[in-house]
């Protein structure tokens, strides 16, 4: 009996050893396949040195192929004067690379990694580049800024681009890389914009579908401040040169916001409004450095205007309409602002009554603090920025004051 005893309690330990084996088996299991689907969702945007540098050889092959031009492959390719440094973003849509170019950092940009994913414009492919006219290339060129951006651009805006570009000798090989070029919409608005606006990105050069800008530090989320002023000011223990230096950025989104809403031809609707797609030049300027989801107001309309059951099917990203539940189509005008989401996603950080707790508050913070929150939910955009901008400028002036007591 005992022996039997003894045979049953080790064939119990077995199988209990043997369930514990499998249950830890199976956590395991679990564990390690959802850290890897948690790591490939979250560091999806990640890249390594190896595939960038194999884009940028890629792109290096169809220029001495003949494939592609631009004003800085030459540096890119031969005589290395444009070199990697690393790879900032690689994401189904968008490549950024940061790189030395002669001293000085740049980043290098394109929709795509490979010049092959274009569009070749169409008239090349139907006739000899050199019977092309310039009324031609001004219609085809109109026609695609038109389909990327939803803009009629006047002929003199165009026309003297296509001139020069038709003078060179591989006139040809110049307009398949441009035609690359003006099919990324950040591209056109950078190239557009970067004469009449202190607030967007200037464009360095191109090679291929690729295209070089200034390097500016982007703002971080996890950043009380949001941006490294320390890039700025310098390292500065000054309480009083950090606030105002936030002051002065404030008033620059307010001057960004009502240039971007009132000096063009149309409104550009800044769709993704995070401290990540702003950075500060050395005087204190935000500049917009990810504008991929900027539109002007026609191609916003078309954007909004879609099927819907609710205002929820109405929200595309930053940028609000209302669903009409008669036609069951949303409404073609924003309903919120520019401003609105500035103040939401961005002010609200530096002007809350939290920070009054400190002994680091800005000047007028209440006023502030209630001003950005009472700014985050009107649509009436003029009143919330005359209020905005006094309050900062009177905010600056005391904020003077304190610093010349304390001296």
């Amino acid at each position: 009996m005992r022996v039997f005893s003894f045979k049953w309690l080790r064939l119990k330990l077995f199988w209990r050893n043997t369930i514990f084996f499998l249950l830890f088996w199976v956590s395991c299991w679990i564990f390690v396949n959802t850290f890897l689907y948690v790591h490939r969702s979250v560091f999806s945007d990640r890249c390594t040195d190896e595939e960038s540098k194999n884009v940028l050889a890629g792109l290096c092959y169809d220029y001495i192929e003949g494939s592609v031009a631009g004003d800085l492959c030459e540096d890119l390719c031969v005589t290395h004067q444009l070199v990697y440094k690393h790879c900032l973003y690689y994401h189904p849509g968008k490549k950024v690379i940061q790189a030395d170019w002669h001293g000085s950092s740049i980043i290098l940009k394109s929709k795509s990694d490979a010049f092959s994913n274009f569009m070749e414009p169409f008239l090349l492919e139907e006739s000899d580049s050199q019977t092309i006219s310039d009324s031609e290339l001004l219609v085809m060129v109109a026609v695609e800024i038109k389909n990327v951006l939803g803009l009629d651009l006047p002929n003199n805006t165009i026309l003297p681009i296509m001139s020069e570009r038709k003078k060179s000798q591989n006139w040809k090989i110049d307009l398949a890389s441009m035609w690359s070029l003006f099919q990324q919409e950040e591209y056109l608005l950078f190239n557009l914009l970067q004469d009449f606006s202190r607030h967007v990105l200037h464009v360095i050069g191109t090679c291929g579908h690729f295209y070089a800008v200034e390097f500016l530090s982007a703002g971080h989320s996890w950043k009380q401040s949001l941006f490294n002023l320390e890039e700025v000011i310098g390292q500065c223990n000054s309480g009083h040169k950090r606030l105002n230096a936030l002051l002065d950025i404030a008033v620059s989104f307010l001057d960004m916001v009502h240039q971007f809403d009132n000096d063009f031809s149309h409104r550009l609707h800044l769709c993704d409004v995070k401290p990540e797609n702003f950075a500060i030049r050395n005087d204190l300027t935000v500049v917009a450095i990810d504008m991929d989801m900027a539109f002007f107001e026609p191609k916003m309309r078309n954007i909004l205007e879609q099927k819907c059951t609710s205002d929820k099917d109405c929200n595309f990203f930053d940028c609000f309409s209302t669903c009409d539940l008669k036609t069951y189509m949303c409404g073609a005008q924003r309903e919120n602002n520019n401003l609105q989401v500035i103040c939401d996603k961005i002010f609200r950080r530096w002007f809350t009554l939290s920070i009054m707790k400190s002994g680091n508050s800005f000047p007028l913070q209440g006023e502030l603090h209630k001003a950005v929150q009472q700014c985050a939910r009107s649509t009436n955009k003029d009143k919330q920025y005359t209020e905005l901008y006094k309050l900062l400028r009177a905010s600056q002036q005391q904020l003077q004051k304190r610093s010349e007591e304390h001296h």
